[in-house]
């Protein structure tokens, strides 16, 4: 987590330093992209990795729900200073604030003493190599029912999402006539659904059960579609409002589908597993990117925002038609 962290500093700080010598271009911003992407998620994957080995597995619904507050909480200052330092310095330079932020987040991680188990290097086969662990992460996966379709669903999810975004800053610059400044506060009226929804995910949970609270919260994808009523003075607030309903959602839904799938996998797999479940469902995320961008070209920007909120939100049926939908309560914890 660590050196993903100090990867991604350097990297966003190409970007101003680029910019002040007067070479920054497009392709530097694609490969800081990639870089990004990457480093993300090795560091996704080793974080959630080792949250069932830093607290018990009966408390790992807990620890998702407070790490899900604390991004929540991050994502609804974050758009609004974000679009202020870009009114203020230009976006080339704010970048300098996410390295500055990221760099701090560095230093927090040298705060966790609790000793790391020594990670197993072997598949239950006692192939030790990359691809025999790989073919066993791949494995857990697809024989597992709860994992497969939590995999369909996350990554339909992120297919629409992704579609959805490429149109929506369009549709706000060039249809609504939304400046940079302004769109932020739509976005951070949005993240105030995400940390609200973090903090009443134990509550529906408990009143609705875990599978139809994953149904429930997933299906919420199709208040993106709000803003097509956008219009006129109060158009930031119709698509803030848009996003709010979705993300009030996407918390539930990540505390109760990260939890599910730490739970039911034993420790000596948590990395294979999440590595394999994360291909699958950030698989979906530049492919949605790219088929937003040709449906805006070929069709529009309005009817990209239809088709990739409608996607976004029928991501339900993997969870209405699957097993998930039939369970009350997360499963007990597996032997390690």
């Amino acid at each position: 987590m660590i050196i993903a962290s100090m990867i991604q500093v350097a990297s966003l700080a190409s970007v101003p330093v680029a910019f002040i010598f007067g070479v920054l271009g497009l392709y530097q911003l694609y490969f800081v992209s990639l870089i990004m992407g990457i480093t993300t998620l090795f560091f996704d994957v080793a974080y959630q990795s080792y949250l069932p080995s830093l607290v018990n597995k009966e408390d790992v619904l807990e620890g998702n729900q407070k790490l899900q507050t604390s991004a929540s909480a991050s994502n609804v200052v974050g758009p609004s200073v974000a679009s202020g330092f870009m009114q203020l310095i230009g976006a080339a330079l704010s970048v300098f604030v996410d390295a500055v932020g990221t760099l701090a987040a560095v230093f927090t991680l040298f705060f966790i003493r609790k000793p790391e188990p020594k990670p197993e290097r072997s598949s239950a086969g006692g192939q030790q190599h990359f691809f025999g662990e790989m073919k066993e992460g791949i494995r857990v996966i697809t024989g597992n029912k709860l994992l497969w379709t939590q995999a369909g669903c996350t990554g339909t999810s992120n297919l629409g999402t992704n579609m959805f975004a490429v149109a929506i800053l369009l549709y706000a610059y060039r249809t609504l006539g939304i400046s940079k400044g302004l769109i932020g506060v739509a976005f951070t009226i949005g993240a105030v659904g995400f940390l609200v929804g973090a903090l009443i995910s134990s509550a529906i949970t408990e009143r609705l059960g875990v599978g139809r609270a994953v149904a429930l919260s997933i299906a919420g994808g199709f208040g993106l579609l709000l803003v097509l009523l956008a219009k006129g003075s109060f158009a930031v607030i119709v698509i803030g409002v848009a996003y709010f309903v979705a993300y009030l959602g996407v918390a539930t839904y990540n505390i109760n589908q990260v939890s599910l799938r730490q739970i039911i996998t034993p420790s000596r797999l948590q990395g294979r597993m999440n590595a394999t479940m994360r291909t699958i469902i950030w698989g979906t995320i530049p492919a949605g990117s790219l088929l937003g961008g040709i449906l805006v070209t070929a069709l529009g920007i309005v009817p990209t925002l239809l088709i990739g909120g409608l996607i976004s939100g029928f991501a339900c049926l993997w969870i209405v038609l699957g097993p998930i939908f039939k369970l009350k309560e997360q499963p007990k914890p597996v032997n390690d």
